[in-house]
């Protein structure tokens, strides 16, 4: 059985699910989603610093969330202990 892959939003980049960070925003405030159940749309990013800056920089989280997301200052941190 094959892994499903998803697309990082910071780069751009397929890898496999098990790979990315799953972002949600379901009352418009971003926030990780650790067992990637949440429903709703989500947003990957590979568990690297530069591509969460790049997605937040190009509001990529926005986007493909389809609606306004605020990225609160703790969420950096939260994703650096994961």
């Amino acid at each position: 059985m094959s892994e499903p892959e998803r697309t990082c939003v910071g780069c751009g980049r397929k890898a496999p699910q098990r790979e990315l960070v799953r972002f949600v925003a379901p009352d418009g405030t971003l926030r990780l989603d650790r067992g990637k159940r949440s429903p709703g749309r989500g947003a990957y990013v590979h568990a690297r610093l530069s591509c969460f800056e790049r997605a937040a920089d190009r509001r990529a989280f926005s986007r493909t969330l389809r609606r306004n997301v605020r990225i609160p200052d703790n969420l950096l941190s939260e994703l650096k202990t994961r």
